[in-house]
């Protein structure tokens, strides 16, 4: 009842306030209301609330845009999309380009052979998986044990930046020829880019060997060693 009587009320003084108005509008002349498109989207903004900010995206929610992505033909092969694992508030990300089989069929970046080796080589840091966050530059196996193509890390790249946005990490390890290309934009080999710090949007990059070329390369291991100590300074982690 007492709901109902308010309510009869505040109708009644909205009334009277617009009689009110409507009157004071007539003797300054006015001889009606434009009640164009225009003038009531104008009028509709008066007395709105003030826009709350939006709050800063999650990880979770650029999986959830990701879905079942069919954005490009790398959805007619896999097994799994490939998101990412790790901290979402890690100092260091490493990206890389080349998917195994095993990522594939576990939906989780770097569980093969070459992932095994990262994680030992993440153990030499002193960190753990868990410390560091894994990511490609593309969410999807492609078929044959190919690279992917640029269309498909176009189509990929954005959910990639927006994943390096959300983390904010100190530095990236760039993980191969194509991620380090993909990430700085340039063509310049991996053999010339590693071993120095480069700038991904205010971000230190760091290019070094991938893991798969490891394995088929071990001559290269010293030199990714170094690379690696150079992000463990960086990150004042001590080095043996």
């Amino acid at each position: 009842m007492r709901s109902s009587l308010g309510a009869h009320n505040l109708a009644h003084s909205l009334i009277d306030e617009l009689i009110r108005t409507l009157k004071d509008m007539a003797k300054q002349g006015w001889q009606g209301l434009d009640c164009s498109p225009e003038a009531l989207a104008v009028i509709k903004k008066w007395g709105a609330s003030k826009a709350v900010p939006n709050r800063p995206e999650t990880l979770s929610q650029i999986q959830e845009e990701l879905g079942q992505c069919r954005r490009c033909a790398l959805c007619q092969s896999r097994t799994h999309i490939i998101f990412g694992s790790g901290n979402s508030k890690a100092k260091l990300m490493f990206i890389g380009a080349e998917i195994e089989a095993e990522d594939d069929l576990k939906a989780q970046p770097f569980s093969g052979e070459a992932g095994q080796l990262l994680t030992r080589i993440i153990a030499a840091m002193k960190l753990t998986r868990e410390d560091v966050y894994l990511t490609n530059i593309v969410k999807c196996r492609p078929p044959n044990q190919r690279h992917p193509l640029k269309s498909e890390i176009k189509r990929c790249k954005p959910f990639l930046d927006r994943q390096i946005d959300v983390i904010a990490p100190t530095v990236i390890c760039s993980l191969g020829r194509l991620a380090t290309q993909t990430l700085l934009k340039t063509d310049q080999p991996i053999s010339k880019m590693r071993g120095h710090f480069h700038d991904y949007h205010g971000i230190k990059v760091m290019p070094t060997f991938h893991p798969a070329d490891l394995l088929r390369h071990p001559h290269k291991k010293r030199d990714t060693w170094g690379d690696i100590q150079k992000i463990m300074h960086l990150l004042n982690i001590p080095v043996r």
